[in-house]
């Protein structure tokens, strides 16, 4: 019976390729080769999702809670409670006044807080980006620093208007932990030397060679042992909190160590530095020309994209991890990213510190029961009327607290149990992870990131181009089989394998490609040319892909081919028995209901070549 143009009796069903199974990824291709390419490979192109079991979902939008007046303004004190010492402690890390920490914490509650991007997640200065101001500010005085966070957030709303708020969502999570483990890593190091009442040196790298000089000075200085004490007790409360049972347990780890410091600090006798604290409107300084005329500067244009990416990144990562501790309205991604640079962009224009969303004020927000952005708001009011009303408390809180404060906000950033978690997850992410944590470490935050990107990309190119080769010899035949994507960056292992097959001295060579579900042309041209040179040896090679590259044009679909006089056009079934010569028929092109599949032994090229 004559097939139809697709190689099936008309009126039949759809054939599956292979004998069938079907041609992709994850299948076997064939009785010797299946369980290598699947153990290789696994099945993790072709799983399918579970039916759902019982009724359909109701899909209708649940009615909008009524807001609790009472449970926002509870939230509201306990993001306070939070925030406090977090923005002070960021402004002393960063090299700034305390006030601007307290500004910038003000922004972020009233301005960033009322924009409905997200409903729940709380902004304000961030320790991840600590280190990063500490850096430009040392660079380009704290003058500049308006200048540069102005722009970021005109930046940042430009990207979300242009709705590129989502494409932070594909950074590789590798990236990212590596992100935060170099900048938790280097915040930890520069804070034990205020934890002490002493300067940190500079750079991470002598910020840690410096440690045993360090110790060794504290030990034999009271005021520095008991400013360090005070430290440790700090990081240790904040550790140990939440095993603390009862109401007790809500007041946060940070004011109750704040709490003891003052009380410690204000015993007669004790000598332990602590904040200096100004007034908060003289701590304002709007930009002017001449701090404008910096933008002329590369280095300058350079720390802008930085705070743009990093704050960006940081404030929609922390979204999608403050998306899963509830389950109200979920964040629209552009939205917040405009809102993030409402807030930056009005915080340059006060001179104060960069904004991004905080996870620890965040968490604290949903766990107080917050349900709307009325907490997250409110939070902001109390920490300018803190600030306006109680300046002079800021002046009794020990440096040393808030530097444990953030040694303990940089051990999470860093996060040492994801190193070996990743470990034994996925070794490749390890390496990327890793990579990018030594490299912001040992450089600078922006190059780490760079080169994580670029490592995590490569990564993904190396699993994509995942190829499967082997050769073997059988009776008269040297057979070479492929399969997954043949791309340039397998080319070795390719190359490999036809050398071995044309070493062996077999007078036929069988390269089977049928697994093969891409094939760039580097990897092509490779197999051309050693078809090619194989055959102008006198060396019979048979080809086998899933593929019609190659046919003579006279041969057509469901035509018949001309009689070939040579015998050197073979034609080849997957499950069928070959055809040739006279009367034979060509296959269909490749495809989910293919059945045929062409062998190519000619030679290449009208001249035989």
């Amino acid at each position: 019976m004559r097939r139809g143009a697709h190689g099936r009796r008309p009126g039949a069903g759809p054939r599956r390729a292979f004998g069938g199974q079907e041609f992709g990824a994850g299948r076997e291709f064939g009785k010797e080769y299946g369980n290598e390419f699947s153990k290789e490979f696994g099945n993790e192109f072709d799983a399918v999702p579970p039916k759902p079991d019982g009724p359909p979902a109701d899909r209708t939008a649940p009615p909008r809670d009524r807001i609790d007046l009472g449970t926002e303004i509870t939230a509201s004190l306990v993001v306070f409670l939070v925030a406090l010492p977090l923005c002070i402690g960021v402004a002393v890390a960063s090299g700034v006044p305390a006030e601007l920490g307290i500004i910038s914490g003000v922004i972020g509650g009233l301005v960033v807080g009322a924009a409905r991007g997200s409903t729940l997640q709380v902004s304000g200065p961030a320790a991840g980006l600590a280190a990063l101001v500490a850096e430009t500010v040392m660079e380009f005085g704290v003058a500049m620093l308006g200048v540069i966070v102005l722009f970021s957030g005109i930046l940042q709303i430009v990207l979300g208007l242009v709705k590129l708020g989502r494409m932070f969502q594909a950074i590789s999570l590798a990236v990212v932990q590596g992100m935060l483990a170099g900048i938790g890593l280097p915040l930890i190091f520069s804070q034990l030397y205020p934890m002490s009442d002493a300067k940190a040196p500079g750079t991470p790298l002598e910020n840690m060679a410096g440690v045993p000089g360090l110790i060794a000075g504290t030990v034999t200085d009271p005021q520095a042992l008991l400013a360090a004490g005070l430290g440790i007790v700090t990081i240790v409360l904040s550790f140990l909190w939440k095993r603390v049972p009862g109401p007790v347990r809500k007041v946060p780890a940070a004011l109750v160590a704040v709490g003891i410091g003052i009380a410690v600090a204000s015993l007669p006798g004790v000598g332990v530095k602590t904040l200096q604290v100004g007034d908060l409107a003289a701590s304002v300084d709007v930009p002017g020309p001449e701090q404008l005329s910096g933008l002329a500067s590369a280095g300058v244009i350079t720390a802008i994209l930085t705070f743009t990416v990093i704050a960006s990144a940081e404030s929609l990562f922390t979204a999608a991890a403050v998306d899963r501790m509830h389950s109200g309205p979920r964040t629209r991604y552009n939205t917040e990213l405009v809102a993030q640079g409402a807030g930056n962009t009005i915080a340059g224009l006060l001179g104060a510190l960069p904004i991004t969303a905080v996870v620890a004020r965040s968490s604290a927000n949903v766990q107080a029961g917050a349900k709307t952005r009325l907490s997250r708001t409110l939070h902001g009011l109390w920490l300018l009327a803190f600030a306006l009303l109680l300046p002079q408390v800021l002046a009794l809180i020990p440096i040393s607290v808030l530097a444990g404060v953030l040694v303990h906000s940089g051990w999470k950033l860093f996060a040492p149990d994801e190193f070996p978690k990743m470990w034994r997850q996925d070794r490749g992410e390890f390496a990327v992870m890793t990579l990018t944590t030594l490299v912001i470490t040992v450089t600078a935050l922006l190059e780490g990131v760079l080169f994580g990107l670029a490592a995590g990309v490569v990564l993904a190119a190396l699993r994509m181009s995942r190829t499967v080769v082997r050769q073997h010899i059988e009776d008269d035949t040297a057979k070479v089989v492929m399969a997954g994507n043949a791309t340039f960056l397998r080319l070795p292992k390719l190359i490999d394998a036809l050398e071995a097959a044309a070493a062996s001295g077999k007078p036929r060579i069988r390269l089977d490609l049928l697994g093969v579900t891409h094939l760039d042309h580097a990897c092509r041209s490779q197999v051309e040319e050693f078809v090619a040179q194989q055959r102008g040896a006198g060396v019979r090679v048979e080809l086998l892909m899933p593929d019609l590259t190659g046919v003579p044009a006279a041969a057509e679909r469901s035509v018949d081919v001309p009689e070939d006089p040579a015998g050197v056009w073979d034609y080849a079934t997957v499950g069928s028995a070959a055809v040739g010569g006279t009367g034979g028929r060509i296959p269909p092109g490749p495809g989910p209901d293919a059945e045929w599949f062409y062998l190519d032994t000619r030679p290449l090229g009208p001249s035989g070549s």
